[in-house]
């Protein structure tokens, strides 16, 4: 028992190497019995004398567990609880007690002690305690890894892959949220660049500190410079007051820009210089501010294109494109699809206060075949809308939009006539289309089929055999 308690809690630490233990004991025969007790079990013991040796090998090296006499000569055996505690608040302290004073053991779990020893104890007894410390230290590493897991999927929650491409953008985000490097985001619309780059402030040492966006296309020229750098009172027309930018309030933290290649040019200019100096003046005035902050970029151009074309500076890519992202688009990766599909689900039930919801195979069909030109985003709207129109327990087909209805090659004759076909001869290719289509929608279900085409399920038998399809294939 005590060995696989030992094996768990190493690993926990993630090593392999033996539990150590301190033993402070001022009785020669106690502290040579408790050592070779400990020994005997394959811990890894380490002794002292008195209080004064215990802290100067505690300080040197760590250990484990602590097992201190709170009686020793020169010394209080409450001070070196507090001294162990404060240098490795982890490390489990076990105080031994020759008067089993009920006062002096409470005051000593008050101070941190994991759990005292009234003298005389037998080796079983310690044995227990120390095994229930590993025990109750491998619960506490395991809960603080669990937390750490459940953060970072938070970090990631909203992005959504199984796919090879997205694993690697998984591994991509962890690795460069550990650096100060400015980031570049590639994608097209839709694609989740937003969400990479909230992903990488939250995992980044910076998590605790500001993160604000900019979008470079959506404010104008005239007033883009203000809204980063700020501005002075009286600066131009309107500016009543002085205001900082997003660089000044983002100290510390982060700045996303959001389609950073529609910046224009004069302010690519002033930004290389915030990048390259770190500092900056706010529009009508003339002091230099320093700033620490970290960038992210997202663009759907294609930035080299941009410079040719003279709308880029040269110098500001290579200064922007220190580590690139490029996100995949979703016809790309379209075994992520279904798993998206479920993660949209979820968020507009929730939404919605609908329950139990399904997609059928038909419908995952579609949603399936579709390319999204708009990419994991108009999927998202395709799920919002199908679920707010979606009357029962399931999502048919007829629930989603109409382009991502048709992309099978159902080809609707009502909005695409044959110029040879008469009225009557196009009713009846409609209608036989119509109730070819809701058959499958309802998975051949009769009564369902009938009452969606708001017919007698005697009428559609009858048409079903009078347009040549197979009464077989209906279920009740």
């Amino acid at each position: 028992m005590a060995q696989k308690l030992i094996n768990k809690f190493s690993k926990a630490k993630g090593h392999m190497d033996k539990i150590k233990i301190l033993v402070i004991e001022d009785e020669p025969s106690m502290r040579l019995g408790l050592a070779h007790s400990l020994t005997t079990k394959g811990y890894k013991v380490k002794t002292a004398e008195n209080g004064a040796e215990g802290i100067r090998l505690f300080e040197g090296e760590s250990f484990d567990i602590v097992i201190t006499d709170l009686r020793l000569p020169n010394s209080n055996g409450i001070e070196i609880l507090k001294s162990t505690k404060n240098i490795s608040p982890e490390t489990g302290v076990i105080v031994i007690t020759a008067f089993a004073e009920v006062k002096t053991a409470v005051q000593a779990m008050k101070e941190g002690a994991f759990d005292y020893l009234s003298k005389p104890f037998t080796t079983d007894e310690l044995l227990i305690v120390v095994e229930r410390f590993l025990r109750y230290r491998g619960i506490e590493l395991e809960n603080i890894r669990l937390k750490e897991e459940i953060g970072e999927r938070k970090h990631f929650q909203h992005i959504v892959g199984i796919s090879p491409a997205m694993q690697t953008i998984f591994e991509t985000i962890e690795v460069v949220a550990k650096t100060d490097s400015s980031v570049m985001i590639y994608g097209e619309s839709g694609t989740g660049k937003e969400l990479v780059a909230n992903a990488i402030h939250n995992l980044s040492p910076r998590r605790d500190k500001p993160f604000l966006k900019i979008n470079c296309a959506a404010i104008p020229e005239t007033l883009l410079e203000s809204e980063l750098f700020g501005h002075e009172k009286g600066a131009f027309t309107g500016a009543i007051h002085r205001r900082k930018g997003k660089f000044e309030m983002a100290h510390g933290g982060t700045i996303f820009f959001d389609e950073i290649g529609d910046m224009p040019l004069t302010l690519q200019a002033k930004l290389l210089r915030v990048l390259e100096d770190h500092t900056f003046e706010r529009v009508g005035g003339n002091e230099a501010i320093t700033v620490d902050v970290r960038t992210l970029y997202a663009t759907r151009r294609n930035l080299k294109e941009e410079i040719k074309a003279g709308r880029f500076r040269e110098d500001l890519y290579y200064r922007l494109n220190v580590l690139p992202i490029t996100l995949p688009p979703l016809r790309e990766r379209k075994e992520d699809i279904p798993m998206l599909v479920e993660h949209f689900l979820k968020i507009f039930c929730r939404k919605t206060g609908k329950t139990n919801l399904v997609i059928t195979p038909a419908a995952m069909d579609r949603l399936a075949a579709y390319d999204y030109p708009g990419n994991a985003r108009e999927l998202e709207h395709a799920i919002e809308m199908a679920v707010t129109l979606c009357k029962g327990q399931r999502i048919e087909p007829c629930c989603l939009p109409l382009e991502i209805r048709g992309t099978k090659g159902d080809h609707d004759i009502m909005t695409s006539p044959c110029d040879d076909l008469s009225l009557t001869e196009s009713v009846k290719a409609f209608e036989k289309k119509l109730i070819t289509n809701t058959r499958e929608e309802t998975s051949g279900r009769k009564k369902e089929t009938a009452r969606r085409l708001g017919i007698s399920r005697k009428v559609l038998w009858r048409k079903l055999k009078g347009y040549g399809l197979s009464v077989s294939e209906l279920e009740d």
